[in-house]
């Protein structure tokens, strides 16, 4: 690994020594490619303690080039030695969570010691600190809560999934859902836009990405009018980790587990001078073995047309066994370069490629039993499926700053994105090869974005801006049957589905702070929608066009530096994803099928939440009330064909589940999050849910009207042992819910983690076990006017996890909590940003 990362250094240095260096006399006529270089040393210490400050940056400014010339980070020692041209310099001396050092006009002809800089701690900045002490900490704007995470032991090694389902007012099912707040319809975005990190499926996506590339995570509930209006429970903005240090660092991960499952990933940047190239990638092998089992009773009474009357056939009892076997293997990987043209312009450019290679296998037992349950046949059903997804992505940021002012700012973005998803199957019903199934899926995808930003004044900042997203998805679905050993093409189910989404996007907003207590941010977004939906195979074709106008209101108050309140109001929308509205239905049980509605309509809700931020010492509590109004609500109800399958010689009816929409849902909830540090070795934290939903509607003449109170909550406990050794505990419940046809029961699952910092803190080794009890279950009952079933679910068994760390000149935490233990939460509502 030390040669790679000795390789990787030289090479980059040696392309942009290359490109540094003068074509001819007349274009090499500056002060600095002539003149020759001189050492400059100095040391770097903390005012307050007089102890060394490691990593911190040195920066030596041309204001002839405008440009940054060199730099460097100080040693485990605080000292510093650069080699520099000489020159005329301002000298800028960083560390992160300390007063910047500048230094003007400073002439640099001759290898000089500029002595001990003391750097000063900067209070009003500890709530933006990126880590402090070892936990996640919390920041607070007008419109989100930013969690920055730290040294959450029970993700180590995990991917993004595992790092959402341990954030406050966040829950992950076991399927890899992401809900807010019991709300799973979330616009998940990375780095402040769609990615293709995310892909065509984003649950599958979320599993592979790395937890280690996270930087923060930030939550939006209230989201501004900059952001889309696509997500009625609000906004993950998933923000990745790019170092800005002067030359080469970055931290490696690697990890083993049972069931088996290995990976390696890592982070690396390398700057110098104006350009800063940064990479992040990770390869990962998981095995995750899950099981289902559903029981079913038919009810077989009908209306005799001959007779006239109602006949009463005994009814039918069907078990259903799943049992699967994954198989995932995946490589992600984020390439860019920063140009940083002068100190007020920057471009950045980055490629992602995201390959996935996936196969399964679901083997199903149906057994069909009496009364009694007495075993009357079997049936088994095994689908082998293969599945190739693959992404990649393009994309360009300008970044231009007026007059020195980082608030003042016009920025422009393009992406592309080309994914393509394949899934192929043949199914095996008794020991013969009975259908294959095939799904293709290409998605392309373009985003054009410009946003002006302008302060007025010292407290207030206007806003404008533009987005245009313009997708293409295009799923080609084929099934064939075997008649006698040659499969035939069924021409009534098989069929080619391309879908168009154009939304062109506009907004403007407006923030100000009244007499340092009062802020307020009011936007106002318009967004035209153009959707087509073309069946190429069946020759349908339906156009849908509609403009919305999406209001933001963002108000708080803060009584003191420890309490503050906010409000906020927004209307969203939510457009039905693509697994939504396929047609296409699934085949791995002959029974039990999922099918889209390409029919469905998009949902709108308008919602409102009053929360509340009050320190207390070395107790913080962070809660919100919130309610939410939504018009024609997607729900998935469960539905008899008409259809029938032979099972053995018997007929039994196929289910289907689809999504329609429905009329109303009222949502009000209430939550809040507890962080409390008794001490600097034990800290504690607790977020608390609960919800109340209302839905009416009526559909086909059924009233699915439901009325659902549910709830969660999260405990985490982190304890340092003795000999530095870490240990987290983490408790997660959801409470039971309902709707008109669907009864969920309580899911309870622990998690457990041990750490130990290793190699003078340079290395962290981790252990940790997901599910410890195996008791993560979706039980659910569900009952229907011609059937009811119990069903049980598990995707991934409880599995062990073994990983290592090591980091290479990377900031590490500071040891002690210089807010002595006040949770480390922020109370910054002055910021306006997006």
């Amino acid at each position: 690994m030390k040669t790679l990362l000795t390789t990787y250094f030289i090479v980059i240095t040696s392309v942009f020594t290359a490109t540094a260096q003068p074509q001819s006399k007349e274009n090499s006529k500056t002060d600095f490619s002539v003149e020759k270089e001189v050492s400059i040393t100095g040391k770097v210490i903390d005012k307050e303690t007089k102890d060394p400050l490691e990593y911190a940056t040195i920066s030596f400014y041309s204001k002839k080039e405008a440009k940054i010339i060199t730099g460097g980070i100080t040693d485990i020692e605080g000292n510093f030695s650069i080699p520099v041209p000489q020159g005329v310099y301002d000298i800028s001396i960083e560390y992160i969570s300390f007063k910047t050092l500048k230094f003007y006009d400073k002439k640099l002809l001759k290898a000089e010691n500029l002595g001990v800089f003391e750097l000063e701690i900067d209070v009003e900045s500890l709530g933006e600190v990126e880590i402090i002490a070892e936990r996640t900490t919390v920041e607070l704007k007008l419109d989100k809560k930013i969690y920055n995470v730290g040294k959450d032991l029970t993700v180590r090694g995990g991917t993004v999934s595992d790092v959402l389902d341990n954030v406050p007012s966040v829950s992950v099912d076991v399927e890899g859902n992401v809900a807010l707040r019991g709300n799973d319809n979330v616009r998940i975005l990375i780095n402040g836009k769609p990615s293709g990190l995310v892909g065509l499926n984003s649950t599958d996506a979320l599993r592979q990405l790395p937890a280690e590339a996270i930087e923060k995570v930030e939550i939006i509930t209230s989201p501004s009018a900059r952001y889309d209006a696509e997500g009625t429970a609000g906004i993950l903005n998933i923000i990745l980790r790019r170092s800005k240090l002067q030359g080469l660092n970055g931290a490696i991960t690697t990890n083993v587990g049972y069931p088996t499952s290995a990976g390696i990933s890592g982070n690396i940047n390398y700057r110098t001078g104006d350009i800063n190239i940064f990479n992040t990638s990770g390869y990962s092998y998981r095995e995750s073995p899950g099981n289902a089992l559903t029981k079913t009773q038919y009810y077989n009474e009908f209306f005799d047309d001959d007779l006239m009357i109602d006949v009463d056939d005994p009814d039918t009892f069907l078990n259903e066994k799943r049992n699967f076997e994954r198989e995932r293997k995946g490589f992600t990987t984020n390439t860019g370069l920063e140009w940083y043209i002068n100190e007020s312009t920057s471009l950045t450019t980055s490629i992602v490629y995201r390959d996935s290679d996936n196969t399964s296998n679901a083997r199903n037992l149906i057994t069909e039993v009496d009364l009694n349950n007495n075993l009357l046949n079997t049936s088994n059903r095994i689908e082998p499926e293969l599945e190739d997804d693959k992404t990649i992505q393009y994309s360009v940021n300008f970044d231009k700053q007026f007059n020195g002012n980082s608030e003042h700012k016009l920025t422009f973005d393009f992406q592309y994105e080309d994914a393509k998803e394949s899934e192929k199957a043949i199914i095996n019903e008794n020991g013969e090869d009975t259908e294959s199934v095939a799904t293709i899926e290409k998605q392309n995808e373009i985003l054009l974005q410009t946003d002006y930003v302008k302060p007025i004044g010292e407290h207030s900042q206007f806003e404008l801006g533009y987005r245009g997203n313009f997708n293409e998805l295009n799923t080609d679905y084929t099934l064939e049957f075997n008649e006698n050993g040659v499969f035939v093409l069924d021409t009534g189910v098989s069929n080619n589905l391309i879908y168009r989404e154009y939304v062109n996007a506009a907004y403007t907003q407006f923030g100000s702070k009244i007499r340092e207590k009062f802020s307020f941010l009011l936007g106002l977004r318009m967004e035209d929608t153009r959707i087509t939906i073309e069946q190429i195979t069946s020759n349908d074709f339906e156009r849908k066009t509609y403009t919305r106008f999406f209001p933001t209101i963002n108000l708080a108050y803060e009584i003191s530096e420890d309490q503050s309140f906010t409000l906020g109001y927004n209307r969203r929308i939510r457009r039905p994803r693509s697994r939504y509205i396929n047609p296409f239905p699934s085949r791995s049980s002959a029974t039990n099928l999922f099918q889209g509605n390409p029919d469905i309509n998009p949902s709108y809700s308008s919602s409102i939440d009053l929360g509340y931020l009050n320190s207390l010492g070395n107790l913080t509590l962070n809660s919100s009330i919130y309610y939410s109004h939504s018009t024609d609500v997607f729900t998935f109800i469960s539905e008899a064909t008409g259809d029938v399958v032979d099972v053995n010689g018997t007929a039994v009816p196929v289910i289907r589940r689809t999504p329609i929409n429905l009329a109303t849902n009222d949502r009000i909830g209430f939550e809040f999050t507890l962080t409390y540090r008794p001490t600097k070795k034990w800290n504690l934290n607790g977020n608390f849910n609960l919800f109340d939903s209302k839905t009416k509607g009526d559909y086909n003449g059924i009233s699915y009207d439901a009325d659902n109170l549910s709830w969660f909550i999260r405990l985490n406990n982190k304890y340092t042992l003795p000999g530095d050794v870490d240990w987290q505990t983490r408790l997660f419940y959801m409470g039971p819910s309902e709707d008109a046809q669907n009864l969920r029961k309580g899911m309870f699952s622990t998690d457990l983690a041990f750490s130990k910092d290793v190699f003078n803190n340079k290395g962290s080794l981790a252990f940790s076990i997901s599910d410890l009890f195996n008791s993560r279950k979706r039980v659910m009952e569900s009952t229907t006017e011609s059937f009811k079933s119990d069903a049980e679910f598990q995707r991934r068994e409880r599995s062990f996890n073994l990983s290592y760390t090591h980091r290479f000149n990377q900031k590490h935490e500071p040891k002690k909590d210089r807010r002595n233990g006040s949770g480390g939460n922020g109370d910054d509502f002055g910021g306006f940003e997006g």
